[in-house]
């Protein structure tokens, strides 16, 4: 046993297994857990709606795993360490690694600052199965293409690491002094919009096995193929817990693999591999959330339309395959990764508005909403990121519809007004004639809005933009 006292800072680990920092971290004589809700370094560090009302759930998870010795604070994390230190004579401080450029570029000075003063700090990889800086090309330079970078960069490098067990610790104190109420970190909606949501998640490290077991047991083996049909069960769901680190990469990696070697288990780790895809391109592009990763999209001339965007948001497109996700995403703080792909590319090229409104308001809505996996995404389906989607790449949202909802059970979910029309017309109602939307008691402008735009016509506009762009480039 270690002397002295040790903190450990929570940030983006929220569970008590397979977390290094604070099994390192509980080998010194006393611990004192902490979480502190930054709200003093302001970039990209505002929390949307929907991450703080499920950080404030796992937090209370948390706490309640650590039979409530879990102390918060809100500020400026150096000082708030820096008092900590001095109060119960701390002797080291271990954290785990964020990888949001201001969070690199702030516990770089906290690290610095607290080692000036005799401090020892730790830090750790819990959130990824390999480090960013790690995975680059036979010439140093980052991947740019995801196969590539997966299957030569991650596969070909070293194992990732496997789980540690929970920690066993003799004694962790709380800081029943200085420490504030969860309540008063502010995390919580002050109007109840949550209660709709609440209904669809167990958050926290017992929720995330939870969620783990039901996926092995109901979406594994037929995952490959049936995760892009959103009327079945066959996706994970487990984004928001792996954001918030209620369950690590690592666990899922290696859980999964001790299953067999088929092509479900390949393609559910390449998602794995997705996500550090991702994670690659924030860490060595840290603009990647504001700025064109191609940087000839800059002169894109995308429509400025606070209508089409508002109509976005509620899902009163008028085209049911879009409108189905966005309030799925309202209800549920979720959205079916096959139609994060349709809605994004709905809003981009058939409506042409910037790919940095869909980013914001995914930021705001998702309970996942992660800044790597968020931007990438949004710059691949935009087609001005790495091993982006050609921007002529349009998805047709009644095609997709019709392939991936066939039998229409996605879309009279989340739009009931609609439910009756028969499957022929329900993906592109605007072309049921006046019997059939009558029978279905469906008049379009009324119950449900004709679409915002023609689905050709945009298709075309869209084709031309980029046109356009190709040729100021020549």
């Amino acid at each position: 046993m270690k002397k002295g006292t040790a903190v450990h800072w929570f940030r983006q680990d929220l569970r008590l297994e397979d977390n290094p920092a604070l099994s390192e971290a509980s080998k010194h004589c006393k611990l004192l857990p902490i979480y502190i809700f930054d709200d003093f370094h302001p970039e990209k560090n505002i929390m949307g709606s929907a991450s703080k009302w499920w950080l404030h759930q796992s937090l209370n998870s948390l706490k309640s795993s650590l039979k409530g010795n879990l102390s918060f604070y809100h500020g400026n994390p150096i000082k708030i360490l820096e008092q900590l230190v001095n109060s119960f004579e701390i002797t080291s401080v271990y954290w785990n690694r964020c990888y949001e450029p201001w969070s690199i570029n702030r516990d770089a000075k906290i690290k610095k600052t607290l080692r000036e003063q005799g401090i020892y700090t730790e830090s750790h990889n819990a959130s990824l199965l390999w480090e960013p800086w790690t995975i680059k090309k036979h010439d140093n330079t980052p991947y740019k293409v995801f196969t590539p970078f997966y299957r030569k960069g991650c596969l070909g490098s070293s194992p990732p690491r496997k789980p540690i067990p929970k920690p066993t610790q003799n004694q962790i104190i709380n800081d029943v002094k200085t420490s504030i109420s969860i309540d008063q970190l502010g995390l919580m909606p002050s109007v109840r919009w949550d209660r709709t949501i609440q209904a669809h998640w167990e958050v926290g490290e017992e929720g995330a096995k939870k969620r783990f077991q039901t996926f092995i047991n109901k979406g594994l083996g037929n995952y490959r193929e049936g995760r892009n049909r959103p009327d079945k069960p066959f996706v994970s769901r487990l984004s928001p817990h792996i954001h918030y680190g209620e369950i690590s990469p690592n666990q899922l990696w290696y859980s999964i693999r001790s299953l067999g070697n088929n092509s479900n288990i390949d393609h559910f780790c390449s998602e794995l591999g997705w996500r550090e895809f991702s994670y690659s391109q924030l860490y060595h592009y840290p603009d990647l959330p504001d700025k064109n990763l191609q940087n000839k999209f800059d002169s894109f001339p995308w429509v400025q339309d606070h209508n089409l965007l508002q109509a976005w948001q509620k899902g009163e497109t008028g085209v049911p395959m879009v409108d189905a996700g966005m309030r799925e995403l309202w209800q549920t703080g979720f959205m079916h990764n096959r139609v994060r792909m349709i809605t994004g590319s709905y809003l981009v090229k058939n409506l042409r508005l910037d790919w940095r409104h869909g980013e914001n308001w995914f930021w705001d809505t998702l309970l996942d909403a992660d800044l790597a996996s968020n931007s990438a995404s949004w710059q691949w389906v935009a087609g001005c990121g790495a091993d982006a989607a050609p921007y002529f790449r349009i998805f047709n949202p009644v095609t997709q519809g019709q392939k991936f909802d066939p039998s229409g059970t996605y879309v009279r979910k989340y739009i009931p007004e609609i439910k009756e029309l028969p499957n022929k017309y329900l993906h592109q109602p605007w072309e049921a004639p006046a019997s059939i939307l009558e029978t279905a008691g469906v008049t379009l402008g009324k119950h449900y809005p004709y679409p915002v735009v023609d689905l050709k016509s945009s298709r075309e506009a869209a084709l031309q933009a980029f046109q356009s762009l190709k040729t100021k480039l020549n």
